[in-house]
């Protein structure tokens, strides 16, 4: 089996996708599978979430400011499938994300060459998505999006919410469930909780100022107004709160603005892009993590943060059910009040009592969000797309397929 894993952009700037594509890349060419990754070429300066097993073969094809929708991106993508096709490999392309030329131009080529898509819709679908710039994309939908999602063979979600989503635009669709991963760096287990850590240097636990964190991009979408607001109404002695992430569109400005309307510019840090080693050290050192969204396909940084033993307040926007049912943090309406409310409860707990609910929420990480495991659903889901049979567990199947249903 050969694997197009399609992407727009590998930049670390692009969220949780970049990151998926990066890991799920390397722990597929770890099964045996014959894996390439094909992106457009970044920006200069950007950093890449690049697979680091040289077993992916990675190809960076030029971005045409010219001719998007004609761009060298399904040019490269046709060549090298065809390449594979004349080897007599079993050919499948997995395309991340929607409504971008590039999107569209992978939807085309395996429509030509009757090769396998599988979609990831990246949450692209929800409802408060879709009403972020709707009239492009009502437009899109209509033109080339709903036509080459009907055309795919299967869908990917990461969580039953987008499985919805996905029902309520495209019924009849074939939907493969699989979350995203989680990539542990080595030794996490081993650098143990805050608060132990803290007690062994011979510091005081309870007395010391705490910290809430927010890893992700600064954008609109990510409810950061609300975390504001909400702090503003609890104020929770002596704590304070870390913005980790990258500034879309300007919308730092605005919470600088409004830090300053509530006075809590100083209780408030913007900590900018952070590169991998940077994340994990803030966020072994959290107390809290807070992830208020209106909107997350999965939420990748809320289970980074429990896989660092940090509780974790989120709202029902990201489906993360399972922080209530393990006991590992909060999750709330969307909204100022329940927000507020998850806020007071969390910094009103001892450091033990976040601790003992931080290492439920590692736990659960380990035995449900590895990558070994996810990737392994997802070879089962390709291998059926290709040679059809019963589906397995991951795939909620409305039809089987067999090879020759490659367009359908």
């Amino acid at each position: 089996m050969h694997l197009w894993l399609t992407i727009a952009s590998l930049s670390k700037k692009s969220g949780g996708p970049s990151t998926v594509v990066q890991h799920l890349s390397e722990h597929l060419a770890s099964l045996g599978a014959s894996v390439s990754v094909l992106t457009l070429e970044a920006d200069p300066g950007q950093t890449e979430a690049l697979p680091r097993d040289p077993r992916v073969n990675v190809i960076h094809v030029p971005a045409s400011s010219r001719s998007p929708w004609r761009s060298a991106f399904g040019v490269h993508l046709r060549t090298a499938i065809k390449r594979g096709l004349a080897s007599k490999n079993d050919t499948i392309v997995h395309d991340f994300g929607l409504w971008l030329p590039a999107n569209h131009a992978v939807a085309s080529v395996c429509k030509k060459l009757r090769v396998p898509l599988v979609c990831s819709t990246s949450g692209m679908l929800a409802p408060w998505a879709l009403r972020h710039k709707a009239w492009k994309k009502k437009l899109a939908w209509w033109l080339y999006q709903r036509r080459d999602l009907s055309r795919a063979t299967l869908l990917a979600a990461t969580s039953e919410p987008e499985v919805r989503d996905i029902r309520r635009l495209m019924p009849g669709k074939n939907v493969a469930l699989v979350p995203n991963g989680v990539e542990l760096p080595e030794g996490l287990r081993d650098y143990g909780p805050r608060t132990t850590r803290l007690q062994d240097q011979g510091g005081g636990a309870e007395g010391r100022r705490k910290t809430a964190v927010f890893l992700g991009r600064i954008h609109p979408v990510k409810g950061l107004k609300n975390l504001v607001e909400a702090w503003h109404r609890v104020r929770p002695a002596g704590w304070h709160c870390i913005l980790a992430g990258p500034d879309e569109a300007g919308h730092q400005t605005e919470l600088e603005a409004l830090l300053r309307q509530r006075n809590l510019a100083s209780v408030f840090e913007f900590a900018g892009m952070m590169e991998d080693e940077q994340k994990w050290a803030l966020l072994r050192e959290a107390d809290l993590f807070v992830l208020p969204s209106f909107t997350e396909n999965f939420g990748i940084s809320a289970a980074e943060a429990l896989a660092c033993a940090v509780p974790v307040i989120t709202t029902k926007g990201a489906p993360w059910k399972d922080v209530v049912d393990h006991r590992c943090g909060w999750w709330v309406d969307i909204g100022l009040e329940p927000l507020a409310e998850a806020l007071r409860e969390a910094t009103a707990l001892t450091d033990t009592e976040r601790q003992e609910m931080g290492q439920r929420g590692q736990r659960l990480v380990e035995e449900k969000y590895a990558w070994p495991r996810i990737a392994r659903d997802l070879l089962a889901a390709y291998e059926w797309v290709l040679n059809g049979g019963l589906a397995p567990a991951c795939v909620q199947s409305y039809k089987i397929y067999g090879k020759t249903n490659y367009a359908t």
